[in-house]
């Protein structure tokens, strides 16, 4: 299996960066990369040319016919019930194990507090 390659929208704590690399994810934020305030359609054409799965609050990317997940590096949509840096970072921990066993290349997964739903791929 690939390495599994991440980026994190802008409003994504940058805590969860290091959250991810401390699991040994490579995870790269759009501040890194000086994209702060690009058009969806850039940070996802970035996400697909770098093969990365973008990590975001950003419901648009949840549209699937404006990105399929089947023609998608993934894509994952965080619905935390608070978008402050802990109760994320509180979310991403309960995701890791997830991301350990599956890859969500190819798919769109929707994390909640209690459940993730899966479009796209087999599962």
């Amino acid at each position: 299996m690939r390495e599994r390659a991440f980026k994190l929208d802008q409003n994504v704590p940058e805590r969860v960066a290091h959250q991810l690399r401390r699991h040994g994810f490579d995870a790269m934020t759009i501040l890194e990369q000086d994209m702060v305030g690009a058009p969806d359609s850039v940070v996802h054409s970035v996400c697909q040319k770098e093969d990365r799965v973008l990590v975001t609050f950003d419901l648009d990317f949840a549209d699937i016919r404006e990105y399929p997940p089947s023609e998608s590096c993934g894509l994952i949509v965080l619905r935390p019930p608070s978008q402050d840096a802990p109760t994320v970072v509180k979310l991403i921990e309960r995701l890791i194990p997830r991301l350990q066993s599956l890859d969500p290349r190819g798919e769109l997964w929707i994390v909640e507090d209690s459940r993730i739903r899966i479009r796209g791929g087999t599962r």
